[in-house]
């Protein structure tokens, strides 16, 4: 796969939201099949009737765990198994679903946050926190779509063989109490268990810094393990997956020089320590 591939993959995901009816009709066919009420097959899997017909009609999206029981209980034989990865897609909203992708297949994962703290080190409290903020507002259930999303990005720490992953965060995310002081001691602690892992490099830039490279905003640059190295940029929900080298290249060396004007991990969790000590 070329660059041009992988820019028109992923325009390509931001349409896909119509797998969620896909799949909502192959649930239905199939439960009809089994000649099962939305009740009786909601009591099966432990999920409401009106839950069922959100699911088949394509309103929610249902989790994993839902479209492995479905499928086992109503002998489709893999068919909604196959559509697991692409319905977990649509749990993001549309402009990040291509990078989600790339994410979850980094070997390399660089971020540069200047607004909240990464997804990819967000607490439960805290990322529910950001989505009830959102504009225009998410109702309910989505913003619990979203959280679970967010979370289930998470994995990728785990992964193995493990990527290399690295994190650069203005001081001023760590000072921003978002969701209250409770919600963000919770974060400020997440951030220093994730900044114990092996693979995992958490720095601080300081308000103080009179020579900053990072002023154009965030971004995130990722290494497939083809070794294609790929960008991804985002300002008010406009994002963009950028392929083409001199632009990826420019970002580069605008990360190698942010890092080295933040503080250094050490340092970076001394201060992370003294902002929590502080609530």
């Amino acid at each position: 796969m070329d660059d041009r591939e992988v820019e028109a993959g992923y325009e390509a995901e931001q349409g896909a939201t119509g797998i969620l009816q896909v799949f909502g009709r192959q649930l239905k066919r199939f439960r009809e099949w089994a000649e099962l009420e939305r009740p009786e097959f909601g009591t099966m899997t432990g999920y409401s009737a009106s839950t069922i017909a959100a699911y088949e009609q394509g309103r929610r999206i249902p989790p994993a765990k839902f479209i492995d029981q479905a499928d086992e209980l109503l002998g489709a034989r893999g068919i909604l198994k196959e559509m697991k990865e692409e319905v977990a897609r649509a749990q993001y909203p549309a402009f990040f679903r291509g990078a989600a992708k790339l994410e979850k297949e980094a070997v390399e994962l660089h971020v540069y946050a200047v607004q909240a703290v990464p997804g990819l080190l967000q607490t439960e409290e805290y990322a529910r926190a950001v989505f009830a903020m959102w504009l225009p507002l998410l109702d309910e259930a989505t913003i619990e779509e979203r959280v679970a999303a967010r979370l289930d990005r998470q994995v990728i720490f785990s992964r193995m063989p493990m990527p290399t992953i690295s994190f650069v965060i203005e001081e001023s995310v760590l000072r921003r109490p978002l969701g209250g002081p409770g919600v963000m001691r919770g974060q400020l602690e997440q951030i220093l268990l994730s900044s114990q892992r092996r693979n995992v490099s958490i720095q601080v830039m300081p308000t103080e810094r009179d020579e900053h490279a990072g002023l154009a905003g965030p971004f995130t640059l990722m290494e497939t393990k083809e070794g294609r190295r790929i960008s991804y940029t985002e300002v008010q929900g406009d994002s963009h997956v950028h392929t083409e080298r001199g632009k990826v290249r420019e970002l580069e060396a605008a990360y190698g020089i942010i890092r080295a004007q933040a503080l250094t991990p050490r340092e970076s969790q001394a201060l992370i320590e003294k902002v929590l000590g502080e609530r």
